[in-house]
C-alpha cells in the first residue's frame, strides 16, 4: 500500500529535501505554501499521516495540530529545530504521535513513520503482494508461486515486500537496509547481504530462478 505523506514545512530547502526523499522511498508527498487552513488542505488531499514543523507563518505548527486533531485521528509527527521539553510535551498535548528534532537522520524518521503508519492502518499489513509470478502474504509471512510456498522470516518479508512493491526497479541496498532498521535489530551491510542471500535461495527452492537479481554497486531488481 502506497501511503501519501502531507509535509507542512516553510523552509523551501528542507521542504525540496524531504518531498525528495519520501518520493525515493516510495511515499507520495503532498506540500504546500499556503499556510492560510492547511488542515483544511490535508483534509482534501487524502493524506495518511502529516509532517508538521512548528515555525510557520501566519499560524503556528501548535493551531495546526490542534485543528488536525479536532478533525481526524490522522498520525502526525512534529518535526522542528525547538528542541526544548516544553515544545515537544505541547506538541503531544495538542495530539502529536511524535516528535523529532532537527537536524535528525532522515533513517530515523523514515522508520518512525512506518511504525505510526502499521499502527494506524494494520489492515494494510494482513494484505497480499503480487509480481513476478510471486505472492507475498503480509499477514501470514509466507511467498508463494503457483503450487509451491515457503514461510519467511521478519526480515525477508520486509526485503520482499519492498521489491515487490517496486517491481522492475533497481532497489538500492542502502533503502534496503533503511527497511530493515525498522524492526529493531541491528543491521549491517554483511546482514543485508545474508538475508537477501536466503532470501533467494528459498526462491530458487520453489522454482524461482533468476527472479532476484544483485546488480553491482546498486542494488537489487525483480
Amino acid at each position: 500500500m502506497s501511503h501519501t505523506i502531507f509535509l507542512i514545512e516553510d523552509d523551501p530547502a528542507l521542504r525540496g529535501e524531504l518531498h525528495t526523499l519520501l518520493e525515493r522511498y516510495g511515499y507520495t508527498c503532498v506540500t504546500t505554501d499556503d499556510y492560510e487552513d492547511v488542515a483544511s488542505q490535508v483534509d482534501a488531499g487524502g493524506a495518511s499521516l502529516v509532517l508538521l514543523d512548528l515555525g510557520l507563518p501566519r499560524y503556528d505548527g501548535y493551531h495546526v495540530c490542534r485543528e488536525l486533531r479536532r478533525r481526524s485521528q490522522i498520525p502526525i509527527i512534529v518535526i522542528t529545530s525547538r528542541a526544548t521539553e516544553l515544545d515537544e510535551l505541547m506538541s503531544m498535548n495538542l495530539g502529536a504521535d511524535d516528535f523529532l528534532t532537527k537536524p535528525f537522520h532522515s533513517g530515523i524518521l523514515l522508520a518512525r513513520m512506518e511504525r505510526l503508519l502499521q499502527r494506524a492502518y494494520p489492515a494494510a499489513q494482513g494484505a497480499a503482494l503480487s509480481a513476478k509470478g510471486l505472492t507475498l502474504d503480509l499477514g501470514r509471512g509466507t511467498v508463494r508461486l503457483g503450487t509451491e510456498e515457503a514461510e519467511l522470516t521478519r526480515n525477508e518479508v520486509r526485503i520482499l515486500q519492498l521489491m515487490l512493491q517496486h517491481p522492475e526497479r533497481i532497489v538500492s541496498r542502502e533503502e534496503l537496509m533503511r527497511t530493515l532498521w525498522q524492526s529493531d535489530a541491528f543491521v549491517d551491510d554483511n546482514t543485508l547481504t545474508v538475508n537477501v542471500a536466503r532470501l533467494r535461495r528459498k526462491l530458487e527452492g520453489m522454482g524461482a530462478q533468476g527472479v532476484l537479481t544483485a546488480r553491482r554497486g546498486q542494488g537489487y531488481q525483480l
